[in-house]
Order: structure tokens, then C-alpha cells, then sequence
């Protein structure tokens, strides 16, 4: 493979470190909305007179659209050109989020949340697709890693910064501040980010003749992952496949993505590059991206809504639990980022793996009756080993491919992390309704006189009770109460247990990454 060179680099004449700040503002933006919208939820709900369930379709929509989006956002790079692509997805964000916070009823706000989704999805491909074209292979780690702090700790800031300005602004403003926020990214794209020649070249070959567009491709891509993450998303509200609809939903994704597989693999101009997935090393990596968007988000769902529904945690105090987390990241990513481009990067995934399942099996080992102190440092433990598989997956996957179908494989490496992260919450729910229904039911089957612990539980739970009231009602009532939360708690770390199963299960498959450093390796 050819020696990298800077004829692709965004920074021109600029510092390279200045295109890191800059394309990170706009992620921020976007992976901080899309936490602080789930935390706002019932307040979403109540300004605009909706009921919860209906008010659930805000997230839907947005990640229905998203998902349709990344996919094809690389061949949209190409064939827009990737600085005004990115630039339309920064001023598509920013304006459908006005909108956002200006919707007078549900409606609106949903088609505004869609087109929010449109220009979202286009972000984080085109960043990252920025950052492997402007700096060599020798540098990615570092700029990963300083790219990585906004898109790890985002999720982790975002419920606690939803809950502070829900409860003293409205839910309006979690929209309105993405605002300004997108017009300055704006001005400074517009006025620092290159657009190079080289990349401009390739366009004008790209569209001599004409555009082809695969729109058949592109068909089964919106039915295929829409529909999927419409599954993903209401499966576990409509009781699954019981549901007409998920089973409808569920069919038309399955047979639309196998199409898009053998449609993409023919086509001349696919509107997806799979042929990359032929790549053993970008295959493994996009493997191992999914596996970390599964972790990320689902643990970073399942432990507030643990603290909240165990412990009676308000959501601004679940979020400041998650927010150690926040600060380890912040501390360890750039120790990632100087090691990645210096060391084989398997050493520091492989361990990487290692520490995140011991942590899971550490948060699998918690009961009801742990500390803000004991979340925390659960939280710190998981925290401390993301950097580890950001920064060096993000490495490594561009390693024995071609600088010109950066902008694909940066699509599928998003598709791949976002699709983990929902299969992730979609598991993690499913896994903990059915299994505190299980923990429930053998509880039960404890409460009766001929249990001696039972009984010694009943005469505590009488002394509870106050007076004017049916003392052994009372008493039962109490220990129901404490049945269900000791089931729901159980049910928790039975989820933990199976994220832990997971991730030891692919954790051999970093194994068969490519070796050596990543500037030895590219060559």
C-alpha cells in the first residue's frame, strides 16, 4: 500500500490540531442532544399535551432517520463533496433543532426531530473520515483520542445537563441550545476547513458522465435499517414478536437488508461499499465497534435507570453517577492517544477488553444497597477501559485501505457502532423485563407461614407499620415492596451478567487484528 501523504488533509495551511477542535463541536452537539432528548421525555410530553407513549416517537423518528443516513453518508460525501456535505449536515442540525424548540405541537416536533436525524447522521462519518485523511497514520491515535473525548463523554454529561436545564429552563431549551452552537461551527468550517484537491479530483471522475445514483440500493438501505430500528426501537413496548406489527416491521427489514447485500456486491457504483467488509482487519474492527456501541449504550442507559428505579435516585443524581466515568475518559484518553500510534495496537485493545468485562462483572456483583460512592466507582471501573477500544479501533480500521474509500468505511464504522448501541438497549430492556418477572415469581414463592424467614420478616415488617392501619395489610404490603425491588435489582445485574458473557465471547477476535504499529502497518 502506497505511503500516506497530506494531499488529502483538511487542514491546508492551517495547524491539523485546529480541525480536531473544530469538527468536534459539531459531534458534541450532536451526541449531547441525543442523550438530553431521552431525559426530557415526560416533560416533552406534558408541554405538548401527548401521552408518554406517543411522545416515545420524538427518539424513534430521530434514530430511524439517522440510521438511514450514515450508511450512505460516505457516497454522499463523495459525490457533494465532503466539506459542503458536512457543512449542510451542520446547518440541517442546527435548524431543524430551532424548530425543534419552536414546535407548538407533536407533530411537528416529530418531522423536525426526522430532518435533526438527516443532518446528524452526516457528522460523525464525515469527522472522522476528516481526521484519518489529515493525519498520518502515526497521528490518528492522538487525534482519535481528542476527537473521542466529546463522543464518549457526551452520552455521560447528557442526562445530567438534560435533567438541570428541564427542571429550572424548559424542555425547549435542550433543542434551542444546539443553535448557536451550529452556527459557530459553521463560521469556523467555512473559514478554516480545506476542501483538497485531491478529493476534489476524485468527484469530478466521480460524476464525469454523470450521477449514477443506486437507488434501488439506497431503497433497501431506508427499508432495511429503518425498519429495523423501528423493531430495535418499539419491540420491547409491543411485547415483541406477539405484536402484528414488529413481526411486519421485523420481515420487511430482514429480507430488505439481505437484498441490499447482494444488491451492493453487483453494483458498479454501490451507494454502500460492503466489498470493504472483505477486508479481514476492517471487518474485525467493525465487529469490535459494534461490540463497543453495544457497551456504551447500553450501560450507560441501564445504570441510571438501576439507580433510579432500585434506589430512588432523581435523574440529575443517576446522571452525576455516571459522571466519574466522564472524568476518567477525559484523563485516560490522551495516554490512549499517545500510546496508539506507538505500540501494537492489539496490546491495548486485548486488555482493553479484558478490564471492561471484569467491570461488568463487577457492576453484575452490586445489590440494593450500595452507596453514591459504590455507582460511581462502577461506573469509573467500565469508564476507565473506553478509551482503550475508541481510540485504537478508530486506528487500526483504516489500516490496508485505500485513502479513497475513507469516507465508506467511516460510514460503516458509525453504522456499525450505532446498530450495536441500539441492539444493545433493545437486549438490556427485553433481558430485564423478562428476567424480573423470573426473579419475582421465585421470590414469591418464599412468602408463606411455613417459611420461618418469612414469618420473622412479616413481625419486623408489622412494627413499620403505622397505626389506624390493617397492621398485617400494612406488613405484607411492605414486603411486596421489597420483593419487587430485590427482583428488579436481581434482574439488573443478570443484565450485566450477559453484557460481560458478551464482550468475552468476542474479545478472542482482536486477536486476528492486524499487527504491528499503525504507521508500519499502513505501508
Amino acid at each position: 500500500m502506497a505511503q500516506w501523504t497530506d494531499e488529502r488533509s483538511a487542514a491546508g495551511r492551517h495547524n491539523p490540531w485546529l480541525i480536531v477542535s473544530i469538527v468536534s463541536l459539531a459531534t458534541f452537539m450532536e451526541v449531547l442532544d441525543t442523550s438530553i432528548a431521552n431525559v426530557s421525555l415526560r416533560h416533552i410530553a406534558g408541554g405538548l399535551s401527548a401521552s408518554y407513549d406517543e411522545a416515545t416517537w420524538v427518539l424513534t423518528s430521530y434514530l430511524i432517520s439517522n440510521a438511514v443516513i450514515i450508511p450512505i453518508s460516505g457516497w454522499l460525501s463523495d459525490v457533494i463533496g465532503r466539506k459542503r456535505y458536512y457543512m449542510i449536515s451542520v446547518a440541517l442540525f442546527a435548524s431543524s433543532s430551532l424548530l425543534c424548540g419552536l414546535s407548538p405541537n407533536l407533530s411537528i416536533l416529530i418531522f423536525a426531530r426526522i430532518l435533526q436525524g438527516i443532518g446528524g447522521g452526516g457528522l460523525a462519518p464525515s469527522e472522522q473520515s476528516i481526521l484519518a485523511d489529515t493525519f498520518s497514520p502515526a497521528q490518528r491515535g492522538k487525534a482519535f483520542a481528542a476527537y473521542g473525548i466529546v463522543v464518549v463523554v457526551g452520552p455521560v454529561l447528557g442526562p445530567t445537563l438534560g435533567g438541570y436545564i428541564t427542571d429550572h429552563a424548559s424542555w425547549h431549551w435542550i433543542f434551542l441550545i444546539n443553535v448557536p452552537v451550529g452556527i459557530a461551527s459553521l463560521i469556523l468550517v467555512g473559514t478554516f476547513l480545506c476542501e483538497p484537491e485531491a478529493l476534489v479530483k476524485e468527484r469530478q471522475e466521480k460524476l464525469k458522465g454523470g450521477l449514477h445514483v443506486d437507488a434501488l440500493g439506497f431503497a433497501f438501505i431506508a427499508l432495511g435499517l429503518g425498519f429495523l430500528e423501528f423493531t430495535l426501537d418499539r419491540g420491547e413496548r409491543d411485547d415483541w414478536f406477539s405484536s402484528p406489527m414488529i413481526v411486519i416491521t421485523a420481515a420487511i427489514s430482514a429480507v430488505s437488508l439481505v437484498a441490499l447485500v447482494i444488491r451492493e456486491l453487483m453494483a458498479r457504483d454501490p451507494i454502500v461499499n460492503l466489498r470493504l467488509l472483505g477486508n479481514r482487519n476492517f471487518a474485525i474492527t467493525v465487529f469490535v465497534m459494534a461490540t463497543v456501541g453495544l457497551i456504551v449504550f447500553g450501560s450507560t442507559q441501564i445504570i441510571p435507570q438501576m439507580l433510579q428505579q432500585v434506589m430512588d435516585y432523581s435523574a440529575t443524581d443517576a446522571g452525576l453517577a455516571l459522571t466519574a466515568g466522564g472524568v476518567a475518559t477525559i484523563v485516560v484518553m490522551p495516554v490512549v492517544g499517545m500510546l496508539a500510534g506507538r505500540i501494537d495496537t492489539r496490546l491495548l485493545i486485548v486488555p482493553a477488553l479484558a478490564v471492561t468485562i471484569l467491570a461488568l462483572f463487577h457492576l453484575a456483583s452490586l445489590d440494593a444497597q450500595i452507596s453514591f460512592r459504590d455507582a460511581a466507582f462502577a461506573r469509573l471501573f467500565q469508564a476507565v477501559a473506553l478509551p482503550f477500544l475508541f481510540v485504537p479501533v478508530n486506528t487500526v480500521a483504516y489500516v490496508g485501505l485505500r485513502p479513497d474509500e475513507t469516507n465508506q468505511a467511516s460510514a460503516l464504522l458509525n453504522v456499525s457502532r450505532n446498530l450495536g448501541g441500539s441492539f444493545g438497549i433493545a437486549w438490556a430492556q427485553t433481558l430485564l423485563a423478562r428476567r424480573e418477572q423470573f426473579h419475582q415469581a421465585r421470590l414469591v414463592e418464599g412468602l408463606n407461614p411455613l417459611n420461618p424467614d418469612f414469618s420473622q420478616a412479616l413481625h419486623g415488617a408489622q412494627n413499620l407499620v403505622t397505626s389506624g392501619v390493617d397492621q398485617m395489610t400494612g406488613a405484607m404490603a411492605v414486603i411486596y415492596q421489597q420483593v419487587q425491588q430485590q427482583a428488579t435489582m436481581l434482574a439488573f445485574l443478570d443484565v450485566f451478567h450477559a453484557f460481560a458473557i458478551f464482550v468475552l465471547l468476542v474479545a478472542p477476535c482482536a486477536f486476528f487484528l492486524k499487527g504491528g504499529k499503525p504507521a508500519e502497518a499502513a505501508h
